[in-house]
């Protein structure tokens, strides 16, 4: 099930929620590299169609290999997955009787120094998930301090932004930000001193997560889905969505809340669902996992 590097994130957990309605057009908004995609698939049969979607072409490059195998019971398509419904009528269904939603960035992304998600490692500072539109450094090196401040603040939830925003102000006024560990050593040597000379989490992290999030417009897109989703899903069917930070896992929440008032969905985790310890040992990046489920009521 799982490719060197690679793995699919509350595999047992999303498998056990939408078994039910694993039935005949399952949907994976987030193909990545085709982990959950193969699970799903081989739970069932073939009378099953996979639908995957993703905005990296060369995720879908790579999936398309890996599920080779299931042949004609796979359909890839580079989309956002916002854009759910004009997929579904692109393979000729009105609605899914299962959608996964991962919304975790894929390791080959973070791995791959070019694109420039982590800090970690030096890369240009891009971050888009497609090629397309401005990069994390256009944004770093054009938005003004206040506009910074509140990138960096709303979408990173960093309690510095203030101090942050003004050092990348001040470091970008003798010079370009072009590089991820450029911009990594800037906001580090924003903060005050740690104490006890530890942190949990790099400084950088928060503002990294921002970056991305603005360039990938990805809260717009999620908000696109859930808006979508409780129509798109046929009577029984069930939805199923991997967040990783309170920002995703908010606008979950309360979207699958909606829907249950509403009487024509049930919301089937009033709690997320996390990984186990032995998962996150095996995988310290699932370690911010939540699961959130919920069913169309026949």
């Amino acid at each position: 099930m799982e490719d060197a590097g690679h793995f699919p994130v509350l595999l047992e957990e999303v498998l056990e929620l939408l078994a039910p309605a694993l039935r005949r057009t399952v949907v994976d908004c987030t193909v990545g590299l085709g982990g959950h995609a193969a699970a799903l698939l081989e739970a069932t049969g073939e009378g099953t169609m996979l639908v995957g979607i993703d905005l990296d072409e060369s995720n879908l490059l790579k999936t398309r290999r890996r599920l080779a195998r299931f042949g004609a019971r796979v359909r890839l398509f580079e989309a956002n997955f916002a854009d759910l419904e004009a997929v579904l009528a692109e393979v000729g269904v009105a609605s899914a009787d299962a959608v996964l939603a991962d919304l975790g960035v894929a390791s080959s992304q973070l791995e791959d120094p070019s694109r420039g998600f982590s800090f970690q490692v030096s890369g240009p500072l891009d971050m888009r998930m497609r090629r397309q539109g401005p990069t994390a450094g256009d944004l770093v090196n054009t938005l003004g301090e206040a506009e910074l401040v509140e990138l960096i603040w709303r979408s990173g939830q960093d309690r510095y932004s203030r101090r942050i925003a003004r050092a990348i102000v001040r470091a970008r006024g003798r010079g370009g930000i072009e590089r991820t560990d450029q911009l990594a050593r800037i906001v580090a040597g924003a903060y005050p001193p740690a104490r006890g000379g530890r942190r949990r989490i790099h400084p950088a992290t928060r503002t990294f997560q921002a970056l991305r999030i603005a360039v990938n417009r990805e809260l717009e897109n999620l908000q696109g889905l859930l808006e979508k989703l409780p129509g798109l899903l046929s009577p029984g069917g069930r939805a199923a969505v991997i967040s990783f930070h309170s920002l995703e896992d908010r606008l979950v929440k309360r979207a699958f809340q909606a829907a249950a008032r509403c009487g024509t969905h049930r919301n089937l985790t009033p709690k997320p669902r996390t990984p186990s310890s032995e998962e996150i040992a095996r995988n310290p990046r699932s370690r911010s996992a939540k699961l959130r489920a919920m069913e169309r009521i026949s």
